[in-house]
């Protein structure tokens, strides 16, 4: 993968100058978002042509109280009781939409794990070790980055953990 220059590209976002600033290796995928497209994530395998698995959405969720973020593949969905355990607490349920674009910066549909207003706990279901490459929203509804899963980690400081459920 291209490793991009200091200089930021026009049409950056916040989760691009968080992966430059880091100096990681990462590739920007853009696509025709499809506002009637049922799933982000799916829209986002379908149009790059790449296996759904390696597509990861950002969810927000409400953690005893703390806004956390959790990582996990559109193939799947997200465990809350998983998370709350990934993070030491007991119980977890969605934030409010309108309050995870506030606290992240981002629009639904286009919630980065990197770069976000607010820095949010952040677990990665631990199957994207399992891929070379993972894609995750680069902060705007059709556009993706691509990144190793160990960059992903480092740059969102993150962990990870088994939080995704078939």
């Amino acid at each position: 993968m291209a490793k991009k220059s200091k200089k930021q590209q026009p049409g950056s976002t916040p989760a691009t100058v968080a992966l430059t600033a880091a100096g990681v290796e990462y590739r920007i995928h853009a696509y025709d978002h499809d506002p009637s497209h049922p799933s982000y994530g799916e829209e986002a395998a379908e149009a790059l042509g790449v296996s759904p698995e390696r597509v990861f959405k950002t969810l927000v969720a409400d953690v005893d109280g703390a806004l956390t973020v959790a990582v996990v593949p559109v193939t799947g969905s997200l465990d809350l009781k998983a998370l709350a355990s990934a993070v030491g607490r007991k119980r977890a349920t969605m934030a409010d939409p309108a309050l995870a674009e506030r606290t992240t910066g981002y629009v639904v549909g286009g919630i980065s794990p990197l770069g976000q207003r607010k820095k949010l706990p952040t677990v990665l279901d631990a199957s994207a070790a399992e891929h070379p490459t993972v894609y995750v929203s680069a902060g705007r509804r059709g556009l993706e980055v691509e990144l190793s899963p160990d960059d992903l980690l480092e740059v969102a400081d993150a962990v990870a953990a088994p939080i995704a459920r078939a």
